[in-house]
C-alpha cells in the first residue's frame, strides 16, 4: 500500500522518474518501523516539498532514533538505511513526544 501510495502521488506531481527510488526508499522506512516499533500501524507520507523534490516519511510510536550500520559480507539484514542514504538526496529523523518520523528526500533530476 505504501509503494501505491508513493507511485501514485509521483504520478499526479509528474515526477515518475523518482518512482522506482521512492518505492524502494518507502519500503525499507516501513519495513524498519514495523520491525523495530514492533507495531501494526505506522503512517505513511508523501510531499512535494519543491517542484521536484519529494519527501517520503514514516511516522511510528517507538521514540528510538534509527542508526545505520555496516553489516557483514554474509549478513541478510542491516542496510536498510545504507540504500535510504544512497538514494536520497538527504535523508534524517524527527522526534515527536509521541514518537518519531523518518524522512527521506529524492530529487529529480533537471
Amino acid at each position: 500500500m505504501a509503494r501505491r501510495l508513493v507511485r501514485a502521488s509521483l504520478a499526479v506531481w509528474a515526477l515518475n522518474e523518482l518512482a522506482e527510488d521512492a518505492a524502494l526508499v518507502v519500503t525499507e522506512l516501513v519495513s524498519n518501523a514495523v520491525r523495530h516499533a514492533r507495531r501494526a500501524s505506522v503512517r505513511v507520507i508523501v510531499e512535494r516539498t519543491a517542484k521536484g523534490t519529494v519527501r517520503i516519511a514514516v511516522a511510528d510510536l517507538f521514540r528510538t532514533q534509527p542508526v545505520p550500520c555496516l553489516p557483514g559480507l554474509d549478513e541478510e539484514e542491516g542496510r536498510g538505511l545504507l540504500l535510504v542514504a544512497a538514494l536520497a538526496t538527504r535523508w534524517g529523523c524527527d522526534e515527536r513526544r509521541w514518537g518519531k518520523i523518518v524522512w527521506a528526500e529524492l530529487e529529480a533530476r533537471r
